[in-house]
């Protein structure tokens, strides 16, 4: 009904526009042409006016009529589902906090984020640690690159979100796989040697290309993946080959519990970081190569020092050990020498770096029957890789070494004389190579030479009767010339006495002069000594520090008056030293030889006299009949 009286109002309203058009043509007044005009003019602006109020008016009537068909709708619903008292439930939105800029948070920065709001507050050091993690101390070349490669594997592990990141070697000639480095979430990783089979690590090594598994069951996974002691849940697998120049060199492999967890892009990732890996090989090998021969070229350089003198054994013992810790690694190693006066080889010097069992010093080598003896028969350097695998003995076939690995020996040749062997073992396996077996091999050519003039000296000091340095009478020749003396002083019922002198201990202060001052003050010494003596005086060097000299026919008092004028002599004596001048003092002991023919008797009353004036403090002379 409502609807039908807005018609006709609408139809009564439109009715006087023709009318008013109409009255312009049947009148000629002007005034009611204008009045006409002017109310058709209101009248058109008035209907625009009430058309726009209209619209409006029907959106408030059709919210209206929606409104009663919704409350229709309830009605009948409520009709329908009637609820019991206090069962009702009412809908709570969710409480909003309407964003809106002010003064207070206004910014510059807005949209940009808060870039502190997510930082821990331990962020920064957290970080700094892991971008300044230093190589661990006194590591060798291979796990300084274990270190590098495991730092990789942690990055690649959490970037493919995988359970396990591994890195195999492989050693072509024994056709094995070993686990070299792992980050896992398992603690089931077996690291060990694999032999080479028909599983999954297999076929990337025999086809020399990737593999990819996205889908392994349960029942299978124990066969295709045997880097595990038990079965993990493994669904997907991927593995890439790593090549060191041409050949196949390791195995990068990635495994996760969910399936089809790596496909193609992830293959060709992986391919990118194993050509990473390699470029960091090659990088540690020239920098292993160039340190190393750097090191060995110091080392030869070191011994041949002008310098370095080998007036004993342990010189000699010294010299070889400095040497040979620079020419390669070892965990332990064995100096064999020849002894001319036995015409045996024995071990003479022994260093062992680690706590396990090995052989001893002065052990004899079974030349028959064992490394070291095949070396010295031969002549030739004898490399066992794996010495678990051989029952020979390494040097006598009584010894009991506790430790399996590499062994080298290497003979010490020199004009087809064979001096000793070196010996080197490691407790790692395949450790020595070819090129470096040669290496040592012509390196130690020095240490044959070496022991060639030492024992040429030795053989030439044995000849001689006299002391190199002071030219005074050695130690046997002068017990030879003064037991002849003691029985001629005897028969001829002539009295005597000797007087041993030693260069106090004090004077070698080594750090207060540029070079070493005793071979200096040992020729001054002997030199004011000779100054002091007659023709029936017999001089010799005992030892390095002290001097004997026998007095024929003289009392024992007349040479406790000689040894002190000595004494005031020496200490008064300046002693230049390259820029420096020093004096220096001695100790003497007098003993009497008068009706007596033992030697070492008349030698030990000396020594107790001078120990009576060491025990003073030096510079003292004491004496004993």
């Amino acid at each position: 009904m409502g609807v039908t009286e807005k018609i006709r109002k609408r139809i009564f309203i439109f009715l006087f526009i023709p009318i008013l058009v109409v009255i312009p043509f049947f009148t000629d007044d002007l005034t009611l042409k204008v009045i006409s005009g002017v109310i058709l003019l209101v009248y058109a602006g008035f209907i625009i006016f009430l058309r726009d109020s209209m619209r409006s008016s029907a959106v408030d009537n059709d919210v209206d009529l929606q409104s009663e068909l919704f409350e229709e709708d309830d009605a009948i619903v409520k009709d329908r589902y009637e609820t019991d008292a206090g069962e009702d439930f009412k809908i709570i939105s969710q409480t909003k906090n309407i964003e809106v800029i002010t003064a207070d948070n206004f910014s510059s920065n807005i949209g940009r984020g808060n870039k502190d709001l997510f930082k821990p507050p331990d962020f920064k050091q957290n970080f700094e640690k892991i971008v300044h993690e230093e190589l661990p101390e006194d590591v060798n070349h291979d796990e300084q690159f274990g270190f590098v490669l495991e730092k990789i594997l942690n990055v690649v592990k959490d970037s493919f979100m995988a359970h396990t990141a591994a890195f195999f070697w492989y050693n072509k000639n024994r056709k094995r796989l070993t686990l070299e480095r792992y980050v896992t979430s398992s603690s089931q990783i077996t690291q060990q040697k694999f032999d080479l089979e028909d599983d999954i690590l297999g076929k990337i090594v025999q086809k020399e290309e990737p593999e990819l598994l996205t889908d392994i069951s349960s029942n299978a996974e124990i066969d295709v993946i045997r880097y595990y002691s038990a079965p993990q849940g493994i669904k997907s697998f991927v593995g890439v080959p790593l090549f060191y120049g041409k050949s196949l060199t390791g195995i990068l492999v990635l495994d996760s519990k969910v399936n089809d967890a790596f496909g193609i892009e992830q293959v060709y990732s992986l391919g990118r970081i194993v050509r990473v890996i390699s470029i960091i090989i090659t990088l540690f090998e020239e920098k292993f190569s160039e340190s190393q021969a750097e090191l060995r070229l110091n080392t030869l350089l070191n011994m041949l020092s002008h310098d370095k003198k080998i007036e004993s054994e342990s010189d000699l013992h010294r010299t070889i050990e400095n040497a040979v810790q620079g020419l390669m690694d070892w965990d332990s190693f064995t100096f064999v020498s020849y002894y001319p006066s036995e015409q045996k080889f024995k071990t003479s010097k022994i260093i062992n770096k680690t706590s396990l069992k090995y052989v001893g010093e002065n052990l004899e080598i079974d030349l028959s029957g064992t490394l070291v003896g095949k070396a010295i028969l031969s002549a030739t350097p004898v490399k066992i890789d794996d010495t678990s695998v051989s029952e020979i003995p390494r040097f006598a076939k009584t010894e009991d070494v506790s430790f399996d690995g590499s062994f080298l020996a290497i003979p010490l040749v020199h004009d087809e004389q064979n001096f000793g062997v070196l010996c080197f073992e490691s407790l790692k396996k395949n450790v020595y190579s070819n090129n470096e077996v040669t290496f040592i091999k012509n390196a130690t050519k020095i240490f044959a030479f070496i022991l060639h003039s030492y024992s040429t000296i030795n053989v030439l000091k044995s000849l001689l009767s006299v002391d190199a340095e002071t030219k005074t009478l050695n130690y046997d020749s002068f017990l030879e010339r003064f037991t002849v003396d003691l029985v001629r002083s005897k028969e001829l019922g002539i009295q005597g006495a000797i007087a041993m002198i030693k260069i106090d201990d004090f004077l070698e202060q080594d750090s207060l002069f540029e070079s070493d001052p005793f071979p200096k003050i040992v020729r001054v010494v002997s030199q004011i000594i000779k100054d002091e003596m007659t023709p029936l005086n017999l001089i010799g060097r005992l030892s390095q520090k002290v001097f004997a000299v026998y007095f024929f026919n003289m009392s024992p008092k007349d040479v406790f008056l000689w040894a002190e004028k000595l004494r005031i002599k020496i200490a008064r004596k300046p002693v230049a030293i390259v820029s420096k001048q020093t004096t220096f003092t001695v100790s003497i002991g007098v003993a009497s030889t008068t009706n007596k023919t033992d030697v070492q008797e008349i030698l030990t009353n000396a020594e107790l006299a001078l120990k009576k004036a060491l025990e003073k403090g030096g510079n003292t002379v004491k004496s004993i009949n």
